[in-house]
């Protein structure tokens, strides 16, 4: 294998292949990326790891063809570190020679014949904007749990049904549902497919700067996959088996009051309030007729109250909530003002943004957050 490509393509491509590298690989190969140069003018630069596989295309001046496995994290590493000069790659005996001007670093290959081949990309199912797919999946994936050992829960369920696409995540203590529409290529699809949470949040921020994402879905096998590919990259990551929980009934079907605040004022509000929380702490929020007091702290301890302007449609109320899962869920939101729709102090509130005090909430975007009892109530 002999061939030169420019130095940003490459280091980004590297780059882009590496980030899906195990961080403890299962298999020292797994650690390596796949480079194969094509008589047509393009390098294949691949990674493998049982639950996602990452591939890119670039375009390159092949003199002899051939195929090598390295290291990835050092090739990327070394890549970065090169001068803005043309590179050269040049396979020499069980080596790979990279050369850019005066630099030069030689690799030792990994043995080919143990590398898994990377599964195939299925049909395309259908295409959504990239802007709108990123924005929904940061949204809810932040209710998504850490837990390994609850696989369900650390997964988003999609749902689809023809143009509509419902994302939504639980960790049993918030619950996020986004519904957005893309372009099926079949109409009339329905499908219910769980994906790890980190990785479909990784593979949406690496295809961020395009204009549309293909999505390829097959679940027909045991253990189905999901591909994304944008601009000559594509992602394939491993389904998760088993049976989401019926969440959408956990949103209460009546309300019986609901107060509208700024964001971002609240955002700031409880930002301040954080410095004085105690851990398993909460922060309160105390609604009245035109006002919301956000409070934390007691006893002895450093005391935070601040006032906010808030409009309440329905009886003054008072909860307390988790300030790190209230924070997450108010800073992937995007409008201007949200609205917290409630039952009772205890019970769920679901959270939604609005563009105004006086304007409709959006349903586009719904987190159902549960408060911390207050004790006394």
């Amino acid at each position: 294998m002999k061939l030169r490509v420019e130095h940003d393509v490459f280091a980004d491509a590297v780059s882009w292949v590496a980030r899906t590298i195990p961080t403890r690989p299962s298999l020292p190969v797994l650690a390596g990326v796949r480079l194969t140069a094509e008589n047509d003018g393009t390098l294949e630069i691949s990674s493998f790891d049982p639950d996602i596989s990452s591939y890119v295309e670039i375009e390159a001046l092949v003199d002899e063809p051939g195929e090598i496995l390295v290291h990835g994290r050092l090739l990327s590493d070394f890549a970065k570190a090169l001068p803005n000069k043309p590179i050269d790659l040049e396979v020499v005996g069980a080596k790979l020679e990279v050369t850019c001007g005066a630099s030069k670093i030689s690799m030792q290959s990994m043995p080919l014949e143990d590398y898994p081949e990377l599964p195939e990309m299925p049909e395309i199912t259908g295409t959504v904007e990239s802007s709108t797919w990123q924005e929904a999946v940061a949204q809810v994936v932040t209710a998504a749990s850490n837990d390994d050992t609850l696989p369900l829960l650390v997964s988003v369920c999609m749902e689809i049904e023809g143009e509509n696409i419902s994302l939504m995540a639980t960790d049993r203590y918030r619950l996020a549902i986004r519904d957005l529409t893309w372009k099926p290529a079949d109409p009339q699809i329905s499908a219910r497919i769980l994906v790890r949470a980190a990785r479909v949040s990784d593979i949406a921020k690496a295809l961020a700067n395009t204009d549309s994402i293909d999505i390829a879905i097959d679940n027909s096998g045991r253990t189905g996959i999901i591909g994304f590919a944008a601009n000559g990259r594509r992602n394939i990551a491993r389904l998760i088996d088993g049976e989401y929980p019926p969440v959408r009934g956990l949103f209460p079907p009546e309300m019986s009051g609901y107060a509208v605040v700024s964001r971002s004022e609240l955002m700031d509000a409880i930002k301040r309030a954080r410095l004085v929380v105690e851990k398993n702490s909460a922060v309160r929020l105390s609604f009245s007729e035109g006002q919301v007091v956000v409070e934390a702290g007691q006893g002895d301890n450093a005391q935070v109250s601040e006032a906010l302007v808030a409009y309440l449609n329905g009886e003054n109320i008072t909860m307390a909530f988790n300030p790190s899962y209230l924070q997450e869920g108010l800073n992937v939101m995007t409008d201007e003002y949200i609205r917290l729709s409630f039952t009772s102090p205890t019970k769920p509130v679901v959270i939604t943004g609005q563009s105004a005090p006086e304007a409709d909430d959006s349903q586009e975007f719904r987190l159902l957050q549960m408060p911390i009892r207050i004790y006394g109530s």
